[in-house]
């Protein structure tokens, strides 16, 4: 491909050539564009049908997270008794249990995740520290439906 520039009075002609790797590499992008965009749309369901009880790893939101918005819309309040899951629909209320102590705490699903292998649920940090220290980090929990 040829391409002219015009630069005070004098012409500038230049040869660009594509190799392959730039082709390769502009259809790898294409193709991580297209499966992001797909398995995005996966992730942004209302809750897909979830079988409870579940038993798994629970942690905690960062600090950092307060008053940035949740997958729902709304602010995430770390005070406030909040979870994320990745398929329960927003606004649902669950049972959840740790393992070790048997304390329970329920919570309102406002957010979607973790994302983090073997978890199945993040709590806000109050809800947290109602069944263990958050010196743990990471503990056991059930996830049961709450009774309305």
């Amino acid at each position: 491909m040829k391409t002219i520039f015009w630069k005070g009075g004098f012409v500038l002609i230049t040869t660009f050539r594509i190799s392959r790797h730039m082709v390769w590499s502009a259809r790898s992008m294409l193709f991580a564009v297209v499966w992001l965009a797909l398995s995005s749309c996966a992730g942004l369901s209302t809750g897909a049908a979830v079988s409870l009880p579940q038993t798994g790893k629970a942690s905690f939101y960062a600090n950092s997270f307060t008053n940035k918005r949740t997958a729902s819309g709304e602010l995430f309040r770390s005070e406030k008794l909040t979870a994320a899951h990745l398929k329960l629909p927003f606004g649902s209320k669950v049972k959840v249990t740790n393992l070790r102590n048997g304390k329970s705490i329920i919570v309102r699903i406002n957010d979607r995740g973790p994302y983090i292998r073997g978890r199945i649920i993040d709590l806000s940090r109050s809800a947290f520290e109602r069944i263990a220290n958050p010196a743990h980090g990471v503990i056991q929990v059930r996830i049961d439906a709450a009774e309305q």
